[in-house]
Order: structure tokens, then C-alpha cells, then sequence
């Protein structure tokens, strides 16, 4: 097969962008960093039907994005995030879904000196298989061991590494030896653009239930806010109706002036006994059915005496 020239591909490049571009409304900026060519292809393989993945030159990528901007003007707030090894992936459907679909094609990798911790790393201890020569490893770490049947034991738990420091020789060569692979990598997302708009992707971990109790919060805050200054608003005023009505109420009970909502409370006062009587039948409600039960119980306590009460020779 003949490859063909530079030229070319780079004019079918562009105007596979292009299409992408104006087919898909959504799309990742992804990270793909330590992902190899064999993982690349399960992960386009998994999304397929449901994303496209778009790799290539960061010049490139910025070159077709310029080019459609008088087409979809907002295509620029992307530019700024085409930096480092990333990719773009072009969905329509739900994003949350397929962030998932993104974290599940992670891979666990061991950790390799110089290479930057994508998550802090904790070893428990441990009673590991590893010799009293290799006691080297975990002094130069400042990990506290003892020897326990011939085996390094480690006596506390050691955060190794922090997010984001850069893994050392000794910390990966320990980690290699106790075959810890604490790492996993796969396409991770670093901006997520939705229509025009583009924003932080831990913004899709935010649900409706975040939603309507931030909301309430600020409702809560707004009524508090008017009742003090004394301004009335939409979130005061069932509190300031009710406050009213606690008002009428007190004076109608001081005063002889009364209303309808106010006369079962004026009833009550004048005569204590009424709150024994409502509330003898739900009090007495609960003995009775204590006792009701507890009769139920005897009865089924005799019936398996009778059953049992044949004699020896019978």
C-alpha cells in the first residue's frame, strides 16, 4: 500500500476536524499521558458508537480550530487548553456517561523514577517476603522494619509519595519489589466544552440533589436576610404571615376579641382537662396493644404446651 504524502494527510486532517467540529456539540480535552498505542486502541474500540477520539499536533489542532471560528466563534475558548499531549473526544449524549465509560478503560501501571504521581500512594504495613539484605531500601526511606521469621516487617504505615511529587529511585524500586502498581493511567480529562461554554470537569459530579440543597440554602439565607432588615420578599413572606398570625393569636388570647382560628385555641385554655381528653385515646392506644399482643403470645405458648403433652407410653 502507498502511503501518501504529507501534504495530503495533513488536508484530510483538517477536514476530518472540521467535521467533527460541526457534527459534535460536545467534546473532552483529554490527557494521554503514559497511554500506549494498544490501550489508545481498546479505548477507541469501547466508545465506539458513542465518541470519536481525535488525536494529532497541538499546531495542527489550534491551525483547524482557527479556521472554523468564523463558523462557531465560540470554538475559542478551546485554544487555551490545547497544551501537552492531548486529544480531543467528540461525543452527543450524556457526558457523565462517558467520563465513565473514560475512567473504566484505566489501566494500573507500576511507578517509574521520574514520573509524576497522578495520586498520593499510602503502603500499609506489612509482614512483606522480602530478606534482611534489602533492609538498604526501606532505611534509605526512613521506614521503620523489624525482622520477623527471617521476613522485613514494616511497623507503621508510610505515606510513600504525595499527589504530584516526582517519583524517586528508591521509592520506585520499593514499591517494585512489594509489586505495588499504584498508578493508573488513561485518557484524563482536562476540559470539558458543552456548547460554547467550557468548564472544570469535576462540575459533572455535581447532581440535582447538590443542586436543590445549595439552592434552599441561599432561599434560607435570603429570608433570614429580609426578616432582620425588616424588607419583605418572596422567601420572607410565608415566615412573615406566620409571625402575623402568632401575633393576632396572642392578642386574642390576652384580649376578648376572638376569630375562628383562634377559639379552639381560647377553648384549651380555659379549660386544661380538653388536652387529657384528646390525648387519653392515643396514650392508651399503646398498653392496649402491648397487652393485646402480650395475650397472643400466652396463647401460642399453651397451644405448643398441648401439643406436647402426651405421656410416655401414650
Amino acid at each position: 500500500m502507498v502511503r501518501e504524502d504529507k501534504t495530503t494527510w495533513k488536508s484530510k486532517y483538517f477536514i476530518k476536524i472540521a467535521q467533527l467540529l460541526d457534527e459534535y456539540p460536545k467534546c473532552f480535552v483529554v490527557n494521554a499521558d503514559n497511554v500506549g498505542s494498544k490501550q489508545m486502541q481498546q479505548i477507541r474500540a469501547s466508545l465506539r458508537g458513542t465518541a470519536t477520539v481525535l488525536m494529532g499536533k497541538n499546531t495542527m489542532m489550534r491551525k483547524a480550530i482557527r479556521g472554523h471560528l468564523e463558523t462557531n466563534p465560540a470554538l475559542e475558548k478551546l485554544l487555551p487548553h490545547i497544551v501537552g499531549n492531548v486529544g480531543l473526544v467528540f461525543l452527543k449524549g450524556d457526558l457523565c456517561e462517558c467520563r465513565d465509560m473514560l475512567v473504566a478503560n484505566k489501566k494500573q501501571a507500576p511507578a517509574r523514577a521520574g514520573a509524576i504521581a497522578p495520586c498520593p500512594v499510602m503502603i500499609p504495613k506489612q509482614a512483606t517476603s522480602l530478606g534482611p539484605e534489602k533492609t538498604s531500601f526501606f532505611q534509605a526511606l526512613q521506614i521503620q522494619t523489624k525482622i520477623t521469621k527471617g521476613c522485613i516487617e514494616m511497623l507503621n504505615d508510610v505515606n510513600l509519595i504525595d499527589f504530584g511529587d516526582k517519583v524517586g529511585a528508591s521509592e520506585a524500586t520499593l514499591l517494585n519489589m512489594l509489586n505495588i502498581s499504584p498508578f493508573s493511567y488513561g485518557l484524563g480529562i482536562e476540559m470539558v466544552y458543552d456548547s460554547g461554554s467550557t468548564f472544570a470537569p469535576k462540575i459533572l459530579d455535581i447532581k440535582d440533589e447538590d443542586l436543590r440543597v445549595r439552592f434552599m440554602e441561599g432561599i434560607r439565607n435570603v429570608a433570614a436576610l429580609s426578616l432582620a432588615i425588616g424588607y419583605p420578599t418572596a422567601a420572607s413572606a410565608p415566615h412573615s404571615i406566620i409571625n402575623g398570625f402568632k401575633n393576632l393569636l396572642a392578642v386574642s388570647v390576652e384580649t376578648d376579641y376572638t376569630f375562628a382560628e383562634s377559639e379552639k385555641t381560647k377553648e384549651y385554655l380555659k379549660d386544661p382537662s380538653k388536652f387529657a381528653v384528646a390525648a387519653a385515646p392515643t396514650a392508651a392506644a399503646a398498653p392496649a396493644a402491648a397487652a393485646k399482643k402480650e395475650v397472643k403470645k400466652e396463647e401460642s405458648e399453651d397451644e405448643s404446651d398441648d401439643d406436647m403433652g402426651f405421656g410416655l407410653f401414650d
